[in-house]
């Protein structure tokens, strides 16, 4: 009978940790290659996507100053810049209009939208 209820009692708390593991996940609505920095044309992330794994001081053709959705999924670690700062001008000038956390998805921010011209991974906001 002790083994019985012990036995209970362990399927319990690992089925417990489990459902608990699995609800902390992140959703990751957004479609975005791992180790890159995205941003979509259109809100909730829809339309065309540009990525990028590095900075860009000057974003060229469709996305520049037409972003309005954005995802950072950089890789983290011990000295690795993993937040992405976003800039309303070429080569990181002018304001910044979002940063990024490691792992954030922003499907829409009226500050931000149609703003972005540059970007640069950092070690923080």
């Amino acid at each position: 009978m002790i083994k019985s209820r012990l036995f209970s009692a362990v399927a319990a708390a690992i089925i417990a940790l489990t459902g608990a593991l699995v609800s902390a996940a992140p959703a990751g609505a957004a479609d975005c290659p791992s180790g890159q920095f995205c941003a979509w044309e259109h809100s909730d992330f829809q339309g065309q996507r540009a990525n990028w794994h590095g900075d860009d001081g000057w974003w060229e053709g469709y996305i520049a100053d037409a972003d309005s959705s954005w995802a950072n999924h950089g890789i983290e670690g011990p000295g690795i810049p993993s937040y992405v700062q976003v800039f309303d001008s070429a080569w990181q000038g002018g304001d910044m209009t979002l940063c990024l956390a490691p792992g954030q998805e922003v499907n829409w921010n009226g500050v931000a939208n149609d703003r972005g011209d540059s970007h640069r991974w950092a070690m923080g906001c």
